[in-house]
């Protein structure tokens, strides 16, 4: 009697709290472990479940570019500045900086770094002998695609609301701390905004939901340990027990910009150069000089200004002022990103800012003091500029047209 007790014990599962559920699946367990991406208790729940249930496999919320950042303690040291412009990808980057701030500050105030229970994961699992696998989409097609399925109305917003809350300081209560120290606070984020924005919804959570279910189906062993944000259980659970298939080629492609924008990024320039054009057959050669030069006035002195009260160097505002009618009769690449691309060849950012980053970026006049985040000011500044001149210059254009 004794012996069948034990073994029944043994063969019930163990006891877990709320944060850990067990997914039995036909042809294998799989644990999900629901961690706060800032929480001490997240560690320390790690490293139990890992040590007690020594499973084949912990599968972690963690793609190799930001598990090599961690565990390196060089998150951007190895970025190369001057590429990122050339591939368009600085709005991107300016995303991930304030992402990486606001979970730093909440970090710092509760005495626990961003991801540390995710390393934890990592290192109880080498120490215990057995694999881990990286599950998590590349960081970079995730922000990408999330780019991508924003219109410009909501991009606007999100940037806006991301600087609003990155520079507000906010005082939070002990109630408040201990409620962040039970909860993925960064998760209750992205469905928030999931609720203004779904397409943001459907990038960050939903499609992620969908390929860290498949990355897990697909690693090896009969019991699995997945450490992930508590935001992603439900999701991964319903992926999990559905027989679904996942098309990982479509959730991993960064979409091409639609015809639609396409069309409208040279229909506007288009336009401007036909009504050029048209003003000098009807109105005479002197009247579409008049006009080509106040295009290039209405575009060059507002990008230069906008350069000027970034602080950028002399170079920078030149160039702002060559480029910024050029620039704004192609879509294929804006002001922002020549005057962002001359300001970090001709003034670099210096190693150290790249570290210290996620803290300068949330201090107003770090802005102009670091080096590299001008450079980033620069390219958001000049940028607004740019725009202004094309609806300055569009407007008077037109109008002279008619």
């Amino acid at each position: 009697m004794t012996s069948d007790k034990q073994t029944a014990e043994q063969t019930q599962p163990p006891v877990y709290p709320q944060d850990v559920e067990l997914v039995q699946l036909p042809d294998r367990e799989v644990w999900l472990v629901g961690t706060a991406h800032i929480s001490a208790e997240s560690v320390v729940l790690v490293h139990n479940v890992i040590a007690e249930l020594r499973p084949d496999c912990v599968c972690i919320e963690l793609d190799e570019r930001r598990f090599q950042a961690l565990s390196e303690k060089t998150r951007w040291e190895g970025l190369d500045l001057r590429e990122v412009i050339r591939h368009r990808q600085l709005a991107t980057l300016i995303l991930n900086f304030i992402l990486s701030s606001y979970q730093k500050r909440l970090g710092g105030k509760l005495g626990v770094m961003p991801g540390s229970e995710l390393l934890e994961a990592a290192r109880t699992a080498d120490s215990l002998g057995i694999p881990f696998a990286l599950c998590d989409r590349d960081i970079r097609i995730t922000l990408r695609r999330a780019w991508s399925a924003l219109g410009l109305l909501d991009k606007s917003k999100l940037i806006a609301s991301a600087l609003l809350g990155l520079l507000e300081e906010q005082e939070l209560s002990e109630e408040e701390l201990r409620r962040i120290r039970q909860k993925d606070v960064l998760s209750e984020l992205m469905n928030e905004l999931g609720r203004v924005m779904p397409d943001l919804r459907r990038v960050l959570i939903d499609e992620r939901d969908a390929y860290l279910a498949q990355k897990i189906r697909e690693a090896p062993g009969r019991k699995i340990v997945a450490v992930v944000g508590a935001g992603h259980i439900v999701g991964m659970r319903a992926a999990l027990l559905s027989n679904q298939p996942i098309d990982m080629d479509e959730i991993t492609r960064v979409p091409e910009v639609p015809l639609f924008w396409k069309v409208l990024g040279w229909g506007v320039p288009g336009a401007i150069i036909a009504s050029i054009v048209s003003i000098g057959l009807t109105k005479g050669a002197a009247a579409a000089g008049h006009n080509a030069v106040y295009w290039v006035l209405a575009n060059s002195i507002p990008t230069s200004i906008a350069s000027v009260l970034a602080l950028a160097h002399p170079l920078t505002i030149l160039a702002a002022f060559l480029a910024a009618p050029f620039t704004s009769l192609s879509p294929l690449v804006g002001a922002g990103h020549v005057t962002a691309f001359v300001q970090a060849y001709v003034h670099p950012p210096r190693v150290h800012e790249f570290s210290s980053v996620s803290e300068d970026i949330a201090v107003f006049s770090n802005w102009w003091r670091s080096r590299l985040l001008r450079v980033l000011l620069v390219f958001i500044l000049s940028s607004i500029g740019g725009l202004v001149g094309v609806w300055i210059g569009s407007v008077e254009i037109l109008s002279n047209l008619f």
